[in-house]
């Protein structure tokens, strides 16, 4: 028999976290379908010094800050995933894991959410799957000639195997900052970027990310120039950027034009041989549980108004980025536009 619940929540990562949190205060029937065996989403699966970049009391999901961890400025991974999980506990958040979602369909007066545990049927679909799944590898001439090593920063986890190498990273975010960071310990680095990477100041934090983001957003919306206000995708001076920046190897280049055989090409002649090259190159939605709707997409992603969709208004879309809220993508952000689209989603429901 089919599960009937008011909301199905796809993703147990950060983002459905802090949605359940809401549902729970507005006392909905609710499910969260997560596809991993364990709590923690994405922070599960970066690489061994990945942190947050900012502390952790600018780092909370809604209800609950985050604490500290002794001796750490910006957490480590370890502890972001031990907070989530600590945090589904402690609001008794209903996550079913693991549960695969093979897809979403119209079902007259529900949406049926098919899985391999069995179909819910519900009134709302909030969509939270984030974005790690589906990594941006670009193609560039000579991708298939190239002998050497090429990895997505999924697959990036120390810099053990890359020691006594030549490494190019490719990237201009905080990914890329800290990879090269990582690896310019152990092997000979060359960073390149599409454009001169931005810095911010040292005594950043999370709460400064944050209302720069939102600034941003705001200008867009309002039709003015945002470009002058600097975002989350600049680079945050955690402890190794800082130190790789004291050793003199944060020194970015233009982006390559090609890949050769051995190495990488520009157009006036320059060559440099390789022995790997690290894409950190960013992500898409992971939204193929989507594609029974038939959504039409626009830029990329589907057609929203805030968080709904535009095409099935029946279903919402949460922390996939700037698009479906400003900084949607961060642990703070998810909070907010969680906040909003459950108070919008509650109102219909009591309506209806």
């Amino acid at each position: 028999m089919a599960e009937v619940v008011d909301v199905v929540v796809i993703g147990g990562g950060q983002t459905g976290l802090a949605a359940g949190y809401f549902l729970r205060r507005a006392r909905l029937k609710f499910a969260i379908l997560d596809a991993q065996d364990q709590p923690g989403g994405a922070w599960r699966h970066g690489w061994d010094s990945l942190r947050l970049f900012s502390p952790a009391e600018y780092s909370p999901l809604p209800g609950w800050w985050m604490p500290r961890q002794d001796g750490e400025t910006f957490p480590t991974a370890d502890h972001v995933v031990s907070y989530l999980r600590d945090y589904e506990r402690r609001y008794e958040l209903p996550v079913h894991r693991p549960v695969h979602v093979h897809g979403v369909h119209d079902a007259g007066a529900w949406l049926a959410v098919d899985t391999d545990h069995g179909t819910w049927r519900t009134s709302i679909v909030i969509s939270a799957t984030g974005t790690w799944d589906t990594p941006y590898l670009p193609v560039y001439p000579g991708s298939d000639e190239f002998a050497g090593e090429q990895l997505h920063t999924v697959a990036y986890r120390s810099p053990g195997q890359f020691r006594d190498q030549r490494v190019v990273v490719v990237g201009g975010g905080n990914s890329a900052a800290q990879i090269l960071a990582d690896v310019s310990t152990v092997a000979a680095t060359t960073w390149v970027t599409q454009r001169p990477p931005r810095f911010m100041p040292d005594d950043v934090d999370g709460r400064v990310l944050f209302d720069v983001a939102t600034r941003r957003e705001a200008a867009r919306r309002a039709g003015t120039d945002s470009d002058g206000v600097s975002g989350l995708g600049d680079i945050v001076m955690v402890p190794s950027v800082r130190e790789a920046r004291d050793r003199g190897v944060l020194q970015a280049h233009p982006m390559f034009d090609r890949l050769t055989r051995v190495g990488v090409a520009w157009n006036d002649g320059t060559e440099q041989p390789v022995d790997a090259i690290i894409w950190c190159t960013g992500f898409r939605p992971t939204l193929d549980h989507l594609a029974p709707l038939g959504l039409e997409v626009q830029n990329g992603v589907p057609k929203t108004v805030g968080t709904r969709s535009v095409d099935e208004s029946r279903l919402y879309l949460l922390g996939y980025g700037d698009w479906t809220g400003s900084a949607s993508a961060t642990l703070i952000g998810a909070g907010r536009t969680a906040k909003a689209t459950v108070a919008e989603i509650t109102d219909r429901l009591r309506t209806a």
